[in-house]
């Protein structure tokens, strides 16, 4: 038994890595928490295997007495004197109590000891491997999946990319190979839990600062990011050398850099374009190629007014408005694009005027249709308006026309104010 545990902490501390100490000590101690019924009754007991020998001994504390009261941790002055011979009245020490088939017991405690050990030294190891690298791009291959979680093999450790964390239009299967951002690392008793993402935005930074070498040396930097996960990315990009043109940089000769990062993400779009302090400037660079008529920048509503020719709307807005909200994303303001007034049809208009009145609280959808095809647009208008004129427009009673000139009257009145405190400033 002494020479076979030996050559077991040999080839542990020799192939695992594992300290042969730190495992001796915790075999001693599930030794003792394994056997302490089986070896002696006694309080105190100690298991200790010699370091040199590999041979398991129990010993138990007793005290010297001349009568002894309690057999388990007492001892005859005459028996301490055969181990001890300086041994005294009241002194403790410690006695052998190893039983005849405490080999079997220590075996199998041994045993199980040291794979617990070697399972709690391999987790320590990749926790420790893996703790610092959240934000790193790593490689494995599928395992397997948990409902539509993936597993992913990273040789060492297995990870998890969960269901919110994959590209929507990506199927992956058994064997695949996969690289993704390692997104958390985190303790838990079972082992440490590696989350991965590929949807992540930092995972498209990434890419780019393994592509693009002006990245990776600071050159230019990627200031903001917007992605909708397997289908487009808008990049806002800066240059710190003035030689340096960073939307080339980051498409590469021939658009090799970008394609390279295309594919990796199964063909999602990538727009790169070029970040400027000033907001028009931005939202201008982010909404190309669509060709802008005029921007304004509401300041107090964080939104930027964006007026377009008829032919470039639905370019400005993108499909099913994708590219109106990656920019906004993309800039951090609210982008609200519309067409220039001189290409509005009447029927346009009419709509526009429409759907301007029924937002005043008090007017409402059906009366502002009613307002508007009777001729009153603006809430202007309706102030101009006699309460007469009103109650003219059908479906109108007095005190419906009171009440909606009551409700245009105070739209109208802060409107004014605005105005004022503008041309004051």
């Amino acid at each position: 038994m002494a020479s076979e545990l030996q050559q077991v902490f040999e080839f542990i501390e020799r192939e695992r890595g594992i300290d042969r100490e730190t495992l001796l000590n915790a075999v001693e101690t599930a030794l003792l928490k394994a056997s302490k019924k089986a070896v002696s009754p006694a309080r105190e007991l100690r298991i200790a295997i010699d370091r040199k020998t590999f041979e398991i001994r129990a010993f138990a504390r007793v005290q010297v007495v001349e009568v002894i009261k309690e057999p388990h941790d007492q001892i005859l002055l005459a028996a301490a004197k055969r181990v001890l011979p300086t041994a005294k009245v009241g002194d403790f020490m410690e006695v052998e109590v190893t039983p005849k088939n405490f080999g079997r017991i220590a075996a199998q405690t041994a045993k199980q000891t040291i794979l617990q050990e070697i399972r709690n030294a391999e987790k320590a190891k990749i926790f420790k491997e893996y703790k610092d690298r959240p934000g790193d791009i790593v490689s494995g291959t599928v395992r397997g999946f948990e409902r539509s979680d993936v597993l992913i093999d990273l040789g060492r450790a297995e990870a998890v990319m969960p269901s919110r964390e994959r590209v929507p239009i990506e199927e992956y299967q058994v064997g695949d190979r996969v690289r993704a951002l390692l997104l958390t690392v985190e303790d838990k008793p079972g082992g440490p839990a590696l989350i991965l993402s590929r949807s992540a935005p930092e995972f498209v930074r990434k890419l780019f600062a393994l592509e693009v070498a002006e990245i990776s040396d600071n050159t230019v930097e990627i200031r903001a990011i917007a992605r909708e996960p397997g289908y487009r990315t808008k990049l806002a990009v800066y240059s710190n050398d003035s030689k340096v043109d960073p939307v080339g940089a980051c498409v590469g000769l021939r658009g090799l850099r970008v394609k390279n990062i295309v594919r990796e993400l199964s063909g999602e779009k990538i727009d790169i374009v070029r970040w400027n302090e000033d907001v028009k400037t931005f939202v201008t660079n982010a909404l190309s190629p669509a060709k802008l008529l005029r921007l304004s920048v509401d300041e107090e509503t964080g939104t930027v007014n964006v007026i377009v020719a008829s032919d470039q709307l639905s370019l400005a807005i993108g499909k099913k408005g994708q590219n109106a909200r990656l920019t906004s994303k993309l800039t951090g303001w609210k982008i609200d694009i519309t067409k220039d007034e001189a290409d509005i049809s009447f029927e346009e208009k009419v709509a526009h005027a429409i759907s301007k009145l029924a937002t005043i609280e008090g007017i409402g959808k059906e009366h502002a249709e009613k307002l508007v095809r009777a001729g009153f647009l603006t809430p202007e208008g309706i102030v101009a308006a006699e309460v007469s004129d009103l109650m003219a427009v059908e479906g109108f009673d007095e005190q419906s026309a009171e009440a909606v000139r009551a409700a245009a009257e105070k739209v109208f009145e802060a409107e004014n104010k605005i105005l004022e405190s503008e041309s004051e400033a």
